[in-house]
This record gives structure tokens, sequence and C-alpha cells, in this order.
């Protein structure tokens, strides 16, 4: 294959290792400077330009987008889709991932454990809101920061105020408060997922009085077992922002993982050092599984023939379906085909007919959009709320 590395730093530890996988697994490599692309947008004839001349094939893709070109970084890769080239990473996940705000939005609606979180625009509402995340102290964290820069703990309201200020003033820029995870002060795992798995983690420790565990900020790490209940988070967490591969930082909270954060272009230098492992095969071999099955719309493909749609219905005890198998359930008769069950952390692929569907399951299903539709649990009704009588009306008196 041949595999382009897009990096602005050749000589980069991240970027080196990448290449010498690609090269030691017998594939061609080249690493390609990002903001040396020119993009041309035609009707049917997507294509690429690097330095003026106009990009040869390429199988697969690695980014490496810095978050200072993300915008024109996700627009490179975003290209490279539309030509049918494989990318590790997709350009839509690269993008939530790079917003904590969007990517925190996104990952609330899932079983993940994640700190109490507040966005504020305005200083009014920065006291009310440490009061219902319990008190300080708070962690206040740019929007756009890496690598621990722009991650400040402060110890007390006035404290939380004063830096939302300063930092929200003339420089405009957007800010977070979370509830500061006391029991992990100085402490934090790197779990790298890369498909459907962690191929290494680590624990980092910060140095001194710090509470950032990064190793830029001078952290150190080791190599750790995780326990399954934090590598489900992982891979849970790369898989809802849809990455492929990505570095999940979790906090070890009293009553489990904490996730932090999920990079969508986690080194490679901290984690190999630290474990041993080599992560850089391990995104090779990954590219080499997945070229062979590019990526398919599956909502897309399964609905062309009207009438036919794909849906996740949710199982509870008042659904017809719930305690019976595949079989007896008599889908499959109603031209419904039950394509994967969703069992808390786990996902069964093509149920066989004796597999029992259980509450708390969720099935996706393809098959007539008007037996679906059927099936999916019906919304319950709002309750409308009386309007109250006003209490500060002086009541009127003819005289």
């Amino acid at each position: 294959m041949k595999i382009a590395i897009l990096s602005r730093g050749p000589r980069l530890y991240s970027t080196r290792r990448l290449k010498e996988a690609a090269l030691a697994g017998g594939h061609k490599a080249k690493v390609l400077n990002t903001l040396s692309f020119s993009i041309e947008v035609e009707q049917g004839h997507p294509s690429l330009y690097y330095k003026n001349k106009r990009l040869s094939d390429y199988d697969a893709v690695i980014p490496r987008i810095g978050a200072s070109v993300t915008f024109f970084g996700t627009a490179v890769i975003r290209q490279f889709e539309q030509m049918g080239v494989f990318c590790v990473n997709p350009s839509h996940a690269i993008s939530v991932s790079r917003d904590k705000l969007r990517a925190l939005q996104v990952l609330s609606r899932h079983r993940v454990g994640m700190p109490k979180t507040l966005f504020v625009r305005h200083s009014s509402e920065i006291l009310p809101g440490i009061e219902r995340m319990g008190g300080p102290p708070v962690v206040v964290k740019l929007l756009e920061g890496t690598q621990g820069i722009g991650v400040i703990l402060a110890e007390s309201t006035s404290v939380a105020e004063a830096i939302i200020e300063t930092l929200s003033g003339p420089a405009k820029l957007s800010v977070l408060l979370q509830k500061f995870v006391k029991e992990s002060k100085g402490k934090d795992i790197r779990a790298f997922v890369v498909g459907d798995r962690v191929v290494a983690a680590m624990r980092r420790t910060a140095q001194g009085d710090e509470f950032r565990s990064n190793i830029h900020r001078g952290g150190s790490a080791e190599i750790v077992e995780l326990d399954p209940e934090y590598e489900r988070t992982a891979v849970h967490a790369a898989q809802i922002m849809g990455l492929r591969v990505a570095g999940v930082d979790m906090l070890e909270g009293e009553k489990g993982p904490v996730l932090m954060e999920v990079n969508s272009s986690p080194g490679l230098e901290g984690i190999e050092a630290a474990t041993g492992i080599d992560v850089a095969g391990e995104i090779v071999e990954l590219i080499e599984q997945e070229v062979l099955f590019p990526d398919i719309d599956i909502r897309q493909r399964l609905t062309l023939q009207s009438g036919y749609g794909v849906m996740e219905i949710p199982i509870d005890e008042t659904s017809e379906l719930c305690h019976k198998t595949i079989f007896e359930s008599k889908l499959r008769d109603r031209d419904v085909l039950v394509l994967t069950i969703h069992r808390e952390s786990i996902a069964i692929p093509n149920p066989k007919n004796s597999r029992e569907i259980l509450p708390g399951d969720t099935l996706l299903c393809f098959g007539k959009t008007l037996t679906l539709r059927g099936l999916a649990p019906k919304p319950k009704p709002k309750q409308r709320r009386r309007a109250k009588p006003p209490t500060d009306l002086v009541p009127h008196i003819d005289e």
C-alpha cells in the first residue's frame, strides 16, 4: 500500500515512528506537509494538489493534524475522503474532538463517567454554577487548549471568577468549568485505542505540586494494566467520537473511570517509552485490515429501496419483544432483520435465532419502516403544567 502521513514535522517522534512502521510492513510511506495542499472542488472529480502538482494516488492517510491548523487540516482530510482514500481518523471526528465542549456534549448521552462541567458566558453565572457543582475547587479549561496548556486549578470561587474574567476579557477566550476530582490529583490514565481495543495504557503522574500530569509538563509515566471498566470506557468513548485511533484520558475516581478527554492525534513517544509496545505498528496493522473494508453509510445503502430503513429499538419490560428469542419474535416473518444487539457494553453482531432479547437491550434493525415504527416504544405523554394565577396583582375594586 501507499500511505500518506499528514504532518508538519517530519522529524517529530510520532511521525518518524509511523513512517518506520509502514516501511517495516512492506508499504510505501511519505510524510506530506498539511499546509502544502490545495483543494480543487469539482463535480465528480474531487482532487488534491501538493506543492502545485496533482497528488498521486494513495491507499490510506494517517492524519497528524496540529490544533492550530484544525480547520484547514480537516478540509484536506475531507477531500481525501471524497476521493475514496481510507483515512485512519475521519475529518468530522477530528473536528468534534478538538472542541472540548462539543465533545463533552456528544459523550454526555452515553454511559461513560464524566466530571460535571459548566460553560458560562457571563460572570454572574459563575457563582451559581460552582455551587451546583458542589463548590470549589474547580478546574478552568480553555476550549482549545492542548498538552495541559490553558488548564488552571481554582481553589476558590473568587479565584475562578478572576481567571474567567481575565481569559474572557479582551482576548474573548471561551472557557469551561469542571468539578475537580480530588482523589486523582496529579495522576491520570492514558489509554491508547486502536480499532476496537486498547493496545497500550499508562498512568501519568505530575511532578511536585503540579496537578497536571502531562508528560510535556514534566510528568512521569509507567505502564498500567487496565481494569475492564476502564478499558470499556476508553473503547466506548473513541467509538462514540468516531475515532479509530485515539488517546483517551481518564481520572481514577471513587466510583470508577472519569473521562476527561479523547485526543484524535495522540503522541506516541510517551506511550511507547512507558509500555515498550509498538503502537505505531498497531496503527499500520489497523490500516491493513480496514482498507479491505471501506466505510459504508449503512443507512444510505440499506434505504435505497423505498419503504425500508434502519432503526435502533430500545427494549424494556413493556416491549412485545422482551424475553423472546429472535425466532420467537417472528421479526423475520415481518420483514425485519436484527443486525446487532447492544447489551450494556457488549455488542452482539448477527445474533442467532436462539438469542433471547432482554430488557435494557437495544436492537439495531433493518426492515420495513412501518413495522419498525410499530416496534419503537411509544413516547410518554407530556403533562401539561397549569398556569398559576398571578400573585403580584392588586385586585381591582370598583369605586
